[in-house]
């Protein structure tokens, strides 16, 4: 069985469509001190993947057993390959390598070690287009705008204006993809409530 960690945003989906077929989608809920974008919208993250022909198991994860916990659910769904979406973070590379190890499984990383402006390009050439939900301060401009072929060049200027990496692989920004060349449907939204943290924004879409 070949799972794909995802969270609904552009980078660990693109991933799985670069490793299509995927028998399963796995969204991690972890607990930490500020909320991910993904996961105060995690009804939308889990359309946004069903509607991709992605079924999806959310599994949530007790705090200092992240690691083991899933290591644990890999094992039960028999999983023979994993796939992630990393980039250039080297602590996340190792983490899911000796995940992918305990679990008997082998890693997939289709995007490792791509240039981050380069892949952010084809992303969206591709044919994705996603919705911001989350920008540090500076970017809250893009919050609830959506990114595609045709506005990326202007969000790439504006993201290296602020001397930050135009992928975001570091959480700089976190996106809904609500089209991609997997879904079957747009998916639909409407920003609803925007909150605020220290240097942070969040959207809530519905």
């Amino acid at each position: 069985m070949r799972v794909a960690l995802l969270s609904g945003g552009k980078d660990s989906l693109y991933a799985a469509y670069l490793s299509r077929p995927i028998d399963l989608g796995l969204f991690l809920v972890y607990e930490t001190p500020r909320p991910s974008p993904h996961l105060l919208n995690m009804g939308k993250s889990v359309e946004t993947l069903l509607a991709a022909g992605i079924p999806v198991v959310v599994l949530g994860l007790s705090r200092g057993r992240e690691k083991v916990e899933t290591v644990e659910a890999l094992r039960r769904l028999g999983v023979d390959e994993v796939v992630a979406g990393d980039v250039y973070v080297e602590d996340h590379l190792r983490y899911m390598e000796s995940v992918a190890r305990e679990a008997g499984a082998s890693l997939r990383e289709p995007l490792w070690g791509e240039e981050p402006e380069e892949l952010t390009y084809r992303i969206f050439g591709s044919g994705f287009e996603a919705l911001v939900i989350g920008a540090r301060e500076g970017l809250g401009g893009w919050l609830g705008r959506v990114v595609d072929r045709g506005s990326v060049e202007g969000f790439v200027e504006d993201v290296k204006a602020l001397g930050v990496d135009p992928l975001g692989e570091r959480g700089e920004y976190h996106t809904l993809v609500i089209s991609s060349p997997l879904h079957r449907r747009r998916i639909g939204h409407e920003v609803v409530r925007v909150e605020h943290y220290p240097g942070y924004v969040i959207a809530r879409v519905v």
